[in-house]
């Protein structure tokens, strides 16, 4: 299940909210959006650049608990959310314990509506998560909120009367997931079909309450984000606002996000430090400023500066190197960066891996292909286990070769057992030639 922050990780991520700060260079909060690109679309821009600049507005965001953490996709939102707050306006952090128990449309097919105690559980998580990102000290703090409270109450006839009246079925049908939807062997369920009227009249009732007048976004959300503006407009004659960011592609058109059919987690139970500190490391060179601009709280001086280096020595890899240490640090804190980097340099015998921190490096094993064995298997075995060789006969080669290391020391003995080289935690690090490793853990 998800890790709770301890106080020493919830210390931390109040040390790096308040090291972070907008980029002076951009005369307000807008034009640094824009040059980031974080605004695919937005209602009238030059209200909103006005809206921003002028006193704070109270804006919000929700994530949905559709699962027990929150993943890359969230964080894009998170980060927008705290640029708002840097500039002095009030965030609100919906995690919708309502629209969690029905879910947004996908384009695909519909979802499996989860139990209300499993959903229930999620929010806490994820109210967690929110808060590690946005600051809840000083005038503009964080404001929790979860679109259960106004919900649960109200009755379907109610619900029918006060908000659904308001929205027509034409417009409904023309938001591009439901239309996708219709237009699959899936079809659209009622209840994933209501899911804008239920978002609608969360954005209305937080104007209500708190004065809301900004909602932001994934540009997929566009329909849902504009339920919310209309429905403001035409009960209290309202013109509130959206935003909606760009969905993060690759350059070559792939999502962004997957690693190998995987979602990339913001909980460390879920996906490591260390295979985060990966993921971004191995971002593209054609990609790699995007994600400085969006992922981190570098100024537009250094990131220009990056790019000119990735431009100019690209073989250097510092804007990459710079991403994965900012974007671990943001969502795992300074400590846990440092030690994936100790660990990462250290499995390639820059560093004593009998030194490092237990937990970074089994977790950096357990991203590699990796086997779980006796103390009693043979190198040569563990070699095959591990598929750093094909056969017994060509892991003795290797060996013989001097192409083996265990834990950075060459291998003389393909007939050694595992055991004899344990590092503590009962790990052992195999790698073959120079750059391929693969882990063993003893039982």
């Amino acid at each position: 299940m998800p890790e709770t922050a301890t106080a020493a990780e919830q210390s931390s991520a109040e040390q790096r909210l308040s090291a972070q700060t907008n980029d002076p260079s951009f005369d307000d909060v807008w034009d640094e959006l824009k040059w980031r690109g974080l605004v695919h679309v937005s209602t009238d821009e030059a209200a909103l650049k006005e809206l921003l600049a002028g006193d704070p507005i109270t804006y919000y965001c929700g994530f949905d608990p559709t699962a027990p953490s929150l993943h890359l996709g969230n964080l894009v939102q998170l980060l927008t959310m705290r640029r708002l707050q840097l500039a002095g306006h009030k965030p609100l952090g919906l995690v919708g314990g309502s629209t969690g128990l029905i879910g947004d449309p996908r384009p695909t097919a519909e979802r499996t509506l989860n139990t209300k105690e499993t959903v229930a559980e999620w929010v806490g998580y994820l109210q967690q998560q929110v808060t590690r990102f946005l600051s809840s000290e000083g005038d503009n703090a964080v404001r929790l909120v979860n679109n259960l409270d106004w919900t649960a109450p109200l009755s379907a006839i109610d619900f029918l009367r006060e908000i659904g009246k308001h929205f027509r079925v034409g417009t409904m049908l023309k938001k591009d997931a439901v239309a996708a939807r219709l237009n699959s062997d899936e079809g659209i369920s009622y209840t994933e079909f209501s899911y804008q009227i239920l978002q609608g009249m969360d954005f209305l009732e937080l104007y209500r309450q708190y004065g809301c007048v900004l909602q932001t976004g994934g540009s997929d959300q566009w329909g849902n984000l504009t339920s919310g503006t209309d429905l403001i407009r035409k009960v209290e004659g309202v013109h509130a606002h959206a935003i909606g960011t760009p969905l993060i592609t690759n350059s070559d058109g792939t999502k962004f996000g997957k690693s190998e059919g995987n979602a990339i987690w913001l909980d460390a139970s879920f996906t490591s430090p260390y295979r985060i500190y990966q993921f971004w490391l191995n971002a593209d060179d054609a990609d790699v400023i995007d994600r400085l601009k969006v992922f981190t709280f570098l100024h537009r001086d250094e990131i220009e500066r990056l790019e000119r280096a990735v431009a100019e020595e690209p073989f250097r890899r510092e804007a990459q190197r710079r991403l994965a240490y900012e974007v671990t640090a943001l969502i795992h804190g300074v400590e846990a960066t440092e030690a994936v980097i100790a660990a990462s340099e250290a499995l390639f015998g820059q560093g004593d891996l009998a030194d490092q921190d237990r937990g970074t490096l089994e977790s950096a094993l357990r991203e590699l292909p990796n086997t779980t064995t006796a103390a009693s298997t043979t190198i040569a075995q563990a070699l095959v286990d591990t598929e750093l060789t094909k056969s017994l006969g060509e892991a003795r080669r290797a060996v013989a070769q001097g192409g083996v290391y265990v834990n950075n020391v060459k291998v003389e003995d393909a007939e050694s057992a595992v055991g004899d080289h344990l590092l503590p935690g009962g790990m052992v690090v195999l790698r073959r030639g120079k750059k391929t490793l693969s882990g063993v853990f003893v039982e």
